[in-house]
């Protein structure tokens, strides 16, 4: 699957972003978006092109340092840093950098932090085609999700119910204590895995209907979890429990 990746560069020092800016325009599967000196004007680049995927990111920059501005990234949105301090390597990786490049940076150490990110979005594209493929009823073994860089699949007998939170979900596992967390809508979900196996039975839940036993006055009871049925789902859930 070829991809094009498109990127920004912010950096400073004008001399640094030439030189990465140059090492863009030599890689083929990479497209610049635009350059920026400082956050606030990478953040004004971003609202213009909102499908950038990948920012080649300096750390000490003025007023607002590239980590504080890595912080304020959307989800999905990668980052190489690109800095004259090795201090910062550790910082870098718990924002999640993809790679931390020492300046001068090398056109060879360039493109393989480049190709890293191509190969992550070659994974997500795939893993976006498979879930739309499946469709609504489909009998699919497994969801494949993207959670904290890595790409998971989930076998469907293992998931229990799934919780809609702001701008994530909560997927919730058999024999698992820590729940999985990924961007993705309840409505892709939804509309995604298949039915009547697993239903929306409240704005905020999806829940696996194999795995219902219990439920007491509008609500399932999963372990120590009650999910409320919502009056618009209780019709069609309870025509389903009892057919």
């Amino acid at each position: 699957m070829s991809v094009t990746v498109k990127c920004i560069v912010v950096d400073d020092e004008p001399l640094a972003a030439k030189l990465i800016s140059t090492y863009v325009e030599r890689t083929p599967f990479l497209e610049l978006a635009g350059v920026a000196h400082d956050a606030e004007e990478a953040m004004r680049l971003l609202d213009e092109n909102t499908d950038t995927a990948l920012l080649f990111l300096d750390i000490r920059m003025p007023r607002l340092s590239g980590m504080q501005l890595a912080r304020l990234l959307p989800a999905g949105l990668k980052v190489v840093f690109t800095t004259a301090y090795a201090d910062y390597a550790v910082d870098g990786f718990r924002v999640g950098a993809v790679d931390y490049l020492l300046k001068p940076v090398s056109y060879e150490e360039f493109l393989a932090a480049a190709s890293r990110v191509r190969d992550s979005v070659v994974l997500e594209q795939r893993a976006t085609a498979t879930l739309s493929s499946e469709g609504r009823g489909a009998r699919t073994s497994f969801l494949t999700v993207k959670s904290e860089y890595r790409l998971l699949r989930l076998p469907l007998d293992d998931i229990l119910y799934i919780e809609g939170l702001k701008d994530y979900v909560k997927i919730c596992l058999a024999g698992e204590s820590k729940p999985v967390l990924t961007l993705m809508s309840m409505k892709t979900l939804e509309e995604t895995l298949p039915a009547p196996l697993f239903m929306r039975v409240h704005r905020s839940y999806i829940v696996n209907t194999d795995k219902v036993r219990l439920i007491e006055r509008n609500s399932i009871i999963l372990g120590d979890k009650c999910i409320p049925v919502g009056e618009s789902y209780r019709r069609s859930f309870f025509a389903v429990l009892e057919g």
